[in-house]
Order: C-alpha cells, then sequence, then structure tokens
C-alpha cells in the first residue's frame, strides 16, 4: 500500500503543477503570442477535478480531511471512539456507493466524449471512480485502525 500511496501523492503533485502551468500557458499564448489554446480551460478543469478526487485518499491517510475534532475533544472517551467508529463506517459506505455509481455511468457512457476536447467519457470519470475507490480503501483501513486500539485517537486541532 506503501507504493501506491507515493504515486498517488506523486502523481498529485504532477496534477497540481498542470493546474498552475496550464492557465500560465493559456495566458502566455493568448497574450503573447496572440494565439489561443482552444480547450485550456476544460483541460484546467479536468486536472482540477482529477487532482481533487486522486490526492483524497492521501489526504485521508495522512488525517487531513475533516472530521470536527473541536467537537469531539469535548466528549469523554468511549463516545468519542464510538463517533468515530461511526463517522469512518459512514465514509466507506458513502464512498463505495460513490465509487460503484462514477462505475455504472461510465459504463453506460462508454462511447460519450466531452464537448469541446472530446476527450473519451471513460477518462474523465477515471479520476472519480479510481479516487473513490482509493477513498472507500482509506477509509477502511482507517475504521479497522480505530476498532483495533479500542480508543479514540489522540489527535486534535490546534487553532491558532
Amino acid at each position: 500500500m506503501s507504493l501506491l500511496r507515493r504515486i498517488i501523492r506523486g502523481l498529485s503533485l504532477l496534477l497540481l503543477a498542470a493546474v498552475v502551468i496550464t492557465p500560465l500557458a493559456q495566458i502566455t499564448m493568448r497574450g503573447v503570442f496572440n494565439v489561443p489554446m482552444a480547450g485550456a480551460e476544460e483541460m484546467t478543469r479536468y486536472f482540477m477535478i482529477a487532482l481533487a478526487f486522486l490526492a483524497a485518499s492521501y489526504v485521508t491517510q495522512q488525517g487531513g480531511q475533516i472530521r470536527m475534532e473541536e467537537f469531539q475533544i469535548f466528549l469523554p472517551p468511549k463516545p468519542r471512539w464510538v463517533l468515530q467508529l461511526a463517522i469512518e463506517l459512514a465514509g466507506v459506505a458513502v464512498f463505495a456507493i460513490l465509487f460503484a455509481a462514477a462505475l455504472v455511468t461510465t459504463a453506460r457512457n462508454m462511447n460519450s466524449v466531452t464537448p469541446v476536447m472530446e476527450m473519451p467519457f471513460w477518462l474523465f470519470m477515471g479520476p472519480l471512480t479510481l479516487g473513490s475507490l482509493l477513498l472507500a480503501i482509506e477509509t477502511a483501513i482507517a475504521l479497522a485502525h480505530t476498532w483495533r486500539n479500542r480508543r479514540p485517537d489522540a489527535k486534535h486541532t490546534v487553532l491558532t
């Protein structure tokens, strides 16, 4: 799993660079050479969507998702542990449903393309499908970790 996490992290960094470079190239081509790049907006949007969905599993694994820790810190340990289990279980269910929906939608639209760049629909939906699968897996791992520990996570957010 660590190799997959490193690949996702590297891919996320490349996508982040693409989100910055694509509009910069569009501005340069239009402003300096007076030749606009067709589809640059759609490509940037695709890179942002891909970044959000693919990086989400890495963010979850690193503990960066919103968990309302400021509220949880006021709960006694046992209810906090049950709440954390419930949150992680709900996350697994939601991400599994999202994965199934993305898979079905992609399968039903295999011959479709995006309007401007004419990108195949399966390629456009790929980050959502893969990202939701990875999110379900990472959240299930977090659920198993919380269950095995039999106590809530000690981590809490410090506001400055």
